[in-house]
């Protein structure tokens, strides 16, 4: 198998790196309601916050991923840091919501193209299945730690002291960037190529899973809630569900790499969440909502595992691994906007449905990237 060595520094840097940039996946929950309790944002307004930060990553995704060979990564991913962990500080002084807003965009802006460096360069690694599903274990251990001390230090510091925390996660990915960081191969000889067929149509059913993943996922809480289940097993089943994130998905598909095909995988992968989303959303027993629910992440986790490495063989120059915040963020943008109108105008059973035809879009994707 060729591709680029890193050592365990570079290596170390890109884990890290993907931490920070993937914050958002695991402190989401924390975010939002420290927005709404701390600094006294309607719901609304403070969904508006964290999507200007997504549709700011996601943008800059779109703009630097089909140039990434036409950049230096390492000098890249370091100032792409570096600016989100000057916005996150200055965020912390702040309590006006136009402040807050731009700064949330600019914090975006600069992770999405600080994340696309380290996606392009894991990408381009000599295993990309298995870098990525080591970054997929630490950010599963990221978000333990992170879920268990925010609260904590809120209720010491204040509600500034969310935004510190994640200036201070983006200044470390920072340093170890700019001293750890190695520059993959160019590959400029396919680097203006375009990308095939195979490639957009793979793109876009991790894009279409992705949305279906938050569309659901967003409202798992209240669902269960509305069921009227107990509330501490409501809590208990989201904290399973972090630790299930961490030791069950990324572990296991590292470890299946060779065992499983990566087309095959993708394909069943949009089948098996529509399932469990059908019964998140539609379960009146307890016994069987906790442990599907606790579970339904971990499918998209394991699922694109199998897809980055799939993008990686199939473009060997990084360009579309690159684009991975995009396809990541777009979804966790725009899914909980349109599962909130779901549930409120039909119920949220409605959910589940929508997630069954969702699915379907995303398996014929998939297949077609298989016969491209």
């Amino acid at each position: 198998m060729t591709g680029q060595k890193y050592g365990v520094g570079g290596t170390a840097a890109l884990v890290v790196s993907h931490c920070a940039g993937m914050l958002d996946l695991i402190a989401l929950p924390v975010w939002v309601g420290a927005l709404v309790e701390r600094f006294g944002f309607s719901p609304q307004q403070a969904g508006g916050l964290v999507t200007l930060f997504l549709l700011g990553a996601v943008a800059a995704s779109v703009v630097v991923a089909p140039r990434l060979n036409k950049i230096n990564q390492k000098i890249a991913a370091t100032l792409g840091y570096g600016a989100a962990a000057l916005a996150f500080f200055a965020a912390s002084t702040q309590s006006g919501y136009i402040e807050l807003a731009a700064l949330h965009l600019v914090a975006g802006f600069s992770v999405g193209a600080a994340l696309s460096m380290v996606h392009g360069a894991i990408g381009k690694s000599v295993n990309p299945h298995r870098l990525y599903a080591l970054a997929g274990i630490s950010i599963g251990l990221l978000g333990i730690v992170l879920l268990g001390a925010l609260p904590q230090l809120m209720i010491a510091f204040g509600g500034p002291m969310l935004f510190r925390v994640f200036g201070c996660v983006m200044a470390v990915a920072c340093l170890t960037c700019a001293i750890f960081f190695i520059n993959p191969a160019r590959g400029e000889a396919h680097g203006a190529a375009p990308l095939g067929r195979a490639v957009w149509f793979t793109i876009f059913g991790i894009s279409i899973m992705t949305f279906n993943q938050a569309m659901v996922f967003s409202f798992v809480e209240v669902i269960g809630k509305l069921r009227d289940f107990p509330p501490e097993g409501v809590l208990g089943a989201l904290i399973a569900l972090g630790v299930v994130n961490f030791i069950v998905p990324s572990p296991l598909a590292a470890i299946l790499q060779k065992r499983l095909a990566a087309e095959r995988v993708v394909q069943i992968g949009p089948a098996v969440q529509a399932l469990f989303a059908v019964i998140v959303t539609s379960a009146t027993a307890f016994v069987l909502w906790a442990p599907v629910a606790a579970f339904f992440v971990a499918i998209q986790i394991f699922t694109h595992t199998f897809a980055f490495g799939l993008l990686a063989r199939l473009d060997p120059t990084g360009r579309a691994v690159a684009a991975t915040p995009a396809m990541l963020m777009i979804g966790a943008a725009l899914g909980p906007i349109v599962g909130g109108a779901l549930g409120q105008n039909f119920g949220f059973g409605a959910l589940g449905a929508a997630a069954v035809l969702v699915s379907v879009a995303s398996t014929i994707f998939f297949s077609k990237a298989r016969t491209a």
